[in-house]
């Protein structure tokens, strides 16, 4: 795993030491999903645009049913007898 060394204001640093306090060992958990949201969060933004700038259309999927195979039937456990 990389260490990343952070410079963080006074107020947001009190107001992560209130939800991740540093002695709980729950702080770098706490920032690593915090980024990880954020960085989830710019993907779908990305997504959503490319959408926006080149929507689907109906005649762009093709879907034939008949294709499709029926699911196998799931197998019924035995009792004991």
């Amino acid at each position: 795993m990389k260490q990343v060394l952070i410079d963080l204001d006074d107020d947001v640093a009190q107001r992560l030491e209130q939800v991740a306090p540093a002695r709980s060992r729950k702080r770098s958990e706490f920032i690593r999903v915090a980024i990880r949201k954020a960085l989830w969060e710019l993907e779908e933004h990305e997504t959503a645009a490319a959408y926006r700038r080149q929507p689907d259309r109906s005649d762009d999927a093709y879907v034939d049913p008949a294709v499709w195979e029926a699911a196998p039937a799931p197998a019924r456990p035995r009792g004991r007898r």
